[in-house]
């Protein structure tokens, strides 16, 4: 366990038996348990090392007390459940790529740039934070030089987005994780680059109004149980009270859990997870939070 910044400690995590980790790539999350509490880390160990895994653990808080739980009660040498990675905010291959973090955001983004520069492409970085006391990780970042670019609000200000993306670079990606209001100022000033440019990765659900929201039947085509599901209660709710197996567990349509093919419907899509194009092919939908559009009905993998 390392202190990484004012409010951040990293943990490094090995096999109790010395065995290899499974394999990950950059964007790859764990779930870490703490007490009866999951709670979902980006990967972002130094130079891409396979042999552990490291997270970054800002405490929150305001947060729902995971991340306090690990701050307060995990100490080196304990023993921790994780899951096998996933990997929800994957790096597509690009010639160039411009990635911005902020505040914690920056672990999954520190793993991109580490295999952004030993794929020999061509990056740049924006790392804001409230102060450069709470933002970890930045003599590792500093090592790469002036394609990193440190931003604490307190010396800086806000960065200009809409100057930073104001031109339309060819052959350029975007990944953007940090707070909701930084992932809303980025999504408004690259609205006129090429669909499938940006690449964002949320901490919290996004907000929708339910007020229209209609009971719906899905069948489950695999379980052969059609589910009645009532206005307030999610499929995933449901279908756990009927007794089927489902694996989930942020309940928010964060962590990509609980995805669940699509066999026909029309799905109102609410997780913070596909992209525009993937909800128009509508292959799969998160059941913790998405809803049939309209009260269709659905057939689901389940």
């Amino acid at each position: 366990i390392l202190q990484e910044s004012d409010g951040v400690i990293s943990l490094s995590l090995v096999d109790p038996s010395g065995a290899a980790l499974p394999s990950w790539k950059p964007g790859a999350h764990i779930d870490v348990q703490v007490g009866d509490l999951v709670r979902q880390y980006s990967l972002c160990t130094p130079e891409g090392d396979q042999g552990a895994w490291r997270i970054g653990v800002l405490k929150e808080a305001n947060g729902r007390g995971g991340s306090k739980g690990i701050h307060e009660t995990v100490q080196e040498g304990d023993l921790v459940t994780v899951s096998h990675p996933r990997n929800n905010f994957a790096l597509l291959p690009s010639r160039r790529y411009i990635f911005i973090a902020g505040g914690i955001g920056v672990t999954p983004i520190l793993a991109m740039a580490t295999q952004a520069e030993r794929d020999g492409a061509q990056w740049s970085m924006v790392y804001g934070g409230r102060s450069l006391a709470t933002m970890a990780f930045t003599d590792e970042l500093q090592a790469f030089g002036e394609k990193v670019r440190l931003a604490p609000e307190e010396t800086e200000g806000y960065v200009n987005f809409n100057e930073l993306l104001g031109e339309v670079q060819p052959d350029t990606l975007i990944y953007c994780c940090g707070p909701e209001p930084l992932l809303k100022v980025v999504e408004a000033a690259s609205a006129h680059w090429p669909s499938g440019s940006l690449h964002v990765e949320r901490f919290v659900a996004k907000e929708f109004d339910t007020g229209g929201d209609v009971p719906f039947e899905v069948e489950c085509v695999d379980s052969g149980v059609t589910l009645n599901i009532p206005v307030g209660k999610s499929i995933l709710e449901v279908a756990e009270a009927e007794g089927l197996s489902v694996i989930s567990s942020c309940g928010e349509g964060t962590c990509g859990t609980c995805e669940t093919p699509v066999v026909s419907g029309e799905v109102d899509h609410r997780d913070s997870i596909l992209t525009d194009e993937e909800k128009v092919a509508c292959d799969s939908m998160f059941i913790c939070v998405s809803r049939s559009k309209g009260g269709c009905p659905l057939k689901l993998s389940l």
